[in-house]
């Protein structure tokens, strides 16, 4: 169950990423897209994550930073940023601490089987922490430029 909601303020957390440790405290004064996935390296995540690296410049120029998260470990990130050239963290939530605290831990059918996993999902946070908007289950093509959008018209 999500412990969060659209114009509340989010509990605050702490986590470790390829960029060393965010926070809620440290996101302050700064508008963010927090964006879960479901693993590095595979088709769907990586052109999500190449849709935000490409589109970057103009969130910070909208004022607004980008951190994926997903459950995956420091060094699969860091790979992944690797490769494809990521300018943005990425937080290794392994122990599923900001997926429970967002709710996207959901059960998927993956090739006829019931698994637990990361359901796509995007959220974007105001500069004091409250959550703006959120986006649950989308779709990877245009998510990227509606986000941007919605980033453009809370400016």
């Amino acid at each position: 169950m999500s412990q969060i909601a659209v114009g509340k303020a989010i509990p605050d957390f702490s986590a470790t990423s390829t960029q060393g440790e965010i926070s809620l405290n440290s996101l302050q004064g700064h508008r963010a897209v927090l964006y879960f996935y479901p693993k590095d390296s595979t088709p769907g995540c990586t052109t999500q994550a190449q849709g935000f690296r490409d589109n970057y410049q103009a969130f910070v120029d909208a004022g607004c930073q980008i951190i994926g998260v997903s459950r995956d470990s420091l060094k699969s990130h860091a790979n992944f940023t690797d490769k494809q050239d990521l300018p943005f963290p990425l937080i290794a939530d392994q122990d599923e601490t900001l997926c429970q605290l967002f709710g996207v831990i959901k059960m998927k059918n993956m090739y006829g089987k019931q698994v637990r996993g990361i359901e796509r999902s995007t959220f974007l946070i105001d500069t004091d922490g409250t959550l703006l908007r959120e986006w649950r289950g989308l779709r990877v093509p245009g998510h990227v430029d509606e986000v941007l959008q919605a980033v453009r018209d809370t400016q």
